[in-house]
């Protein structure tokens, strides 16, 4: 039912009022539109011979048709669906059917505001050569120095093939830590690179401090302070790394077969079970037991390639190696096929 405003000129209020109250209760009567107790309600679309089918809607007509009788009961429906189609893989990343850039949850007020440009053209200036058009609202401080460490996150997530969800968890350590203020005059760079350190642990893909450093312009002593603060200020904690977090991963890149890195893993827990190696980090006995296992194996490598991976010195490679050398027939799997025997293995 289509509304006309009424024709002429009312020259009292009482007039005006007592065609409205009548306008209002020809509305209500009407079966076209649904009242509520506090009045008036948004019009019900229906079909007059089949009031309780569901209508059909034809969007490329902008009609609503009864499916029953076929009878066209509305017309010029606004379309309320993509502003156009999209064919890309990445909806999830880039997705044109929409304008405007994508929701923020960890921005104050979900980064839905808008940005005016600066003007190019001579009308967006007046006389004077002011800018006609400004920003009424710019982006707080707050939110512009979170905004700068989740593109630092993700800058140095992306050097080291992080996946996205450690991402995600880098981000929450950092919001939380930055809106408790409890690392104030600490860089917020330092604060990311030890929240990626934390995401990474927490989520099962362990980092060393010499890769976060590689990829962050933060020195290993500064993130290794921030990391401690973080424990302490949001009162978590982490898993205890193991040879078995890095062995994998060092061993893929350096191109060593399966065999040798079961090998190696195997060398690794033994050492530790037997409690030859006290005291020395999880990273630099990794690093020897691959030495050790691709000594007696036929891909062989040296003490530099290795320690070029997994981010450790040849001292301490070589000092890690001394320490279990002499049990060395005691700490290879029972099925693992030499290429040089144990007693031929290099003594450094």
């Amino acid at each position: 039912m289509l509304l006309t405003p009424w024709r002429g000129k009312y020259h009292s209020v009482t007039n005006w009022q007592s065609q409205t109250q009548k306008a209002l209760r020809m509305l209500q009567n009407d079966s076209s539109f649904c009242c509520c107790g506090d009045g008036l309600s948004l019009p019900r679309v229906q079909c007059p011979n089949h009031p309780d089918t569901i209508l059909v809607e034809d969007y490329r007509a902008g009609d609503m048709i009864c499916p029953e009788c076929g009878l066209v009961v509305g017309d010029r429906v606004i379309d309320v669906g993509s502003e156009w189609r999209t064919f890309s893989n990445e909806k999830a990343l880039k997705d044109p059917s929409r304008v405007g850039d994508a929701q923020n949850p960890l921005l104050n007020g979900g980064d839905l505001t808008t940005m005016i440009s600066k003007g190019t053209g001579a009308a967006s200036f007046d006389e004077f050569g002011n800018s006609k058009y400004q920003n009424r609202r710019t982006m707080s401080s707050s939110d512009r120095a979170m905004l700068n460490a989740f593109k630092e996150i993700s800058t140095m997530a992306d050097r080291i093939n992080l996946p996205r969800n450690i991402i995600d968890r880098t981000n929450n350590l950092f919001k939380q830590v930055y809106e408790q203020k409890s690392l104030k005059g600490r860089a917020n760079d330092a604060i990311a690179s030890a929240c990626l350190y934390i995401a990474c642990r927490q989520e099962g893909v362990p980092r060393t401090f010499k890769e976060i450093c590689a990829v962050s312009r933060i020195s290993k002593k500064e993130i290794g302070r921030c990391f401690k603060l973080i424990l302490k200020a949001l009162e978590t904690s982490v898993d205890l790394i193991t040879t078995g977090d890095f062995m994998s991963r060092f061993c893929s890149n350096l191109g060593l077969p399966k065999q040798v890195q079961m090998a190696a893993t195997f060398i690794a827990r033994k050492a530790v079970e037997l409690d030859l190696v006290p005291g020395r980090s999880p990273i630099s006995v990794a690093a020897a037991a691959i030495y050790m296992a691709s000594q007696a194996s036929a891909e062989k490598k040296t003490q530099k390639e290795i320690g070029d991976i997994a981010g450790v010195a040849d001292v301490t490679i070589r000092q890690s190696y001394r320490l279990i050398y002499p049990r060395a027939a005691e700490l290879f799997p029972p099925d693992f096929k030499f290429d040089t025997p144990v007693d031929k293995l290099p003594q450094l």
